[in-house]
């Protein structure tokens, strides 16, 4: 096959005639072993996988806070000491993502997954041992970095082997993980600390990092395709221009501007998700190597966040993310303080907004994927990513509602069984609504689902650390009534900035399209 033919690669389209060409995409541009047509019983063994490892993240986050009193008489230290070890790890959990993103998007899936559960499982193993505070911080801080790519190159991956109308599914499935891992991380890290110590915490940690490193290394087939990846494409145009700049080449060897960029007249306009358009040719990719050294996170990254619906939809998902937090980190105190419930009779408790939470990832996710396949089937045909969040509507009105309902009744102290059904709800709602936001950011960035992700994952990161610092005082001064009451003022502002993505949304990112193939032409 000639570079001009598979820059060109085509298929044949119904509503086209029968001689007309219409251009691939690059997520369906032709690959060796394409993942998304590998059977089924090879992608639920990557899901299962990536799954496992994505509950790192939850247990992490939660598996200490049982143990932080006998961690705090043992080393001699403070509780906001202990805190700072929290948040910390949630903001190196938010931060490094954005660079696994950009390594994974060079060398593939696999080398970051091994290379970042290492970093994991070294960073457990050292807080087992250590004896002061200041080294369990540190290897917090190394724990979060791991345990960080996980998620986002989970997703990633899912977008590897997955269509746009399959992937509100799998998300809510992948996404499951995680959310059960707050919930479990509460029992465990209660029952080892009073069966064991605290440090059978962190043991426990290096045991199931060791497990999942073995399952990458022996059962993961790597899904990344370098030609459907936009970044890996951005970083060997630029290498191509040096190379032309610096270099005498002979006319048969050498690659052309015109081979670098799809003629503009050939190109097929669409409006579908699935339809965006290649840039460089095989033959490129085929020819020049890329290295370590050519990872740099920032250009993606400020790619993601220079388009308006991006930005929107972000900010929306920081602030779900970082009511999450607050709730499982409040409610454990109130229970605490105001029912005196122990640290295994909390994790309890907290079980019912996971279970809440994974039943709305995956009926939220499900109930995504049918209403992107009825309206695109109602449209023509024609799909975009803003269809997705349709799906949200149906949990708009309830959350904020649930969320003030279950700060007065804390605040009330009735029966604890009331909390429960609160709990439920609100991790129900929040959640259902967080897995269409999820699957449309991946949508919505064809080409670059892992910097997005990550992208995520910064904001997700940096608005629960403001939030988990922020918690206890405000709970202490209007307590958990008042404080959930403004929780459910900000869950209504993040429904509106969701309905603006999805009625302004298209535009937006239509026009930052456009803007940024001007630029790229102008090159």
């Amino acid at each position: 096959m000639t570079s001009q033919e598979t820059s060109t690669q085509t298929h044949m389209s119904g509503s086209k005639s029968s001689n007309e060409p219409v251009k691939l995409d690059i997520e369906h541009a032709v690959v060796e072993d394409d993942p998304r047509i590998w059977s089924n019983a090879k992608k639920n063994v990557v899901v299962f996988i990536v799954s496992g490892a994505s509950m790192i993240a939850g247990l992490c986050a939660n598996i200490q806070n049982p143990a932080n009193a006998q961690i705090e008489q043992q080393l001699h230290t403070s509780s906001g000491d202990i805190s700072l070890s929290l948040s910390l790890y949630i903001l190196a959990q938010g931060i490094f993502p954005m660079f696994w993103s950009a390594i994974s998007e060079i060398k593939g899936r696999k080398a970051v997954y091994l290379f970042s559960l290492v970093l994991f499982t070294l960073g457990s193993a050292i807080v087992a041992v250590s004896r002061t505070i200041g080294v369990v911080i540190s290897m917090r801080i190394l724990q979060g970095t791991g345990g960080s790519a996980v998620l986002t190159i989970g997703a990633a991956t899912l977008a590897d082997i997955y269509e746009p109308h399959q992937r509100g599914k799998m998300m809510g499935i992948f996404y499951a993980a995680p959310l059960l891992g707050p919930s479990l991380g509460s029992i465990i890290g209660g029952a080892l600390t009073q069966g064991l110590s605290w440090r059978a915490i962190f043991w426990f940690l290096v045991i199931w990092g060791g497990v999942i490193f073995l399952a990458f290394l022996f059962l993961f087939k790597d899904t990344f395709r370098k030609e459907r990846s936009t970044t890996y494409q951005d970083v060997l145009k630029r290498r191509l221009r040096e190379q032309q700049s610096s270099e005498v080449k002979d006319d048969s060897s050498n690659i052309s501007e015109k081979e670098l960029q799809v003629n503009v007249e050939d190109q097929t306009s669409s409006n579908d998700i699935e339809a965006q358009p290649t840039v460089i040719p095989a033959s490129a990719i085929r020819e020049v190597q890329l290295s370590i050294f050519d990872v740099n996170p920032f250009p993606p990254y400020l790619s993601v966040i220079s388009r308006k619906n991006n930005i929107a939809i972000l900010i929306a998902s920081g602030l779900i993310h970082a009511f999450c937090f607050s709730i499982m980190y409040t409610c454990a105190r109130t229970l605490s303080m105001h029912y005196n419930y122990d640290a295994l009779k909390t994790s309890l408790v907290l079980l019912a907004y996971g279970i809440g939470s994974i039943s709305g990832s995956m009926l939220g996710g499900r109930w995504s994927d049918r209403t992107l396949v009825r309206l695109k089937a109602a449209n023509g045909g024609i799909s975009f990513p803003e269809m997705r969040l349709e799906s949200t509507k149906v949990a708009m009105v309830w959350l904020p509602l649930s969320v003030i309902g279950y700060g007065w009744v804390c605040q009330e102290r009735v029966n604890v069984a009331a909390m429960c059904v609160m709990l439920f709800l609100v991790g129900f709602l929040s959640i259902w609504i967080y897995a269409s936001t999820l699957a449309y950011i991946v949508d919505a960035n064809t080409g670059r689902s892992s910097t997005a992700v990550a992208t995520n994952s910064s904001f997700r990161g940096s608005f629960a650390f403001v939030a988990t610092e922020i918690a206890v005082p405000l709970q202490d001064s209007i307590g958990d009534g008042g404080l959930y009451t403004l929780w459910a003022g900000l869950m209504v502002i993040t429904n509106c900035i969701i309905l603006l993505v999805l009625y302004k949304g298209r535009k937006w990112r239509e026009a930052s399209a456009e803007r940024e193939k001007r630029k790229l032409d102008s090159k």
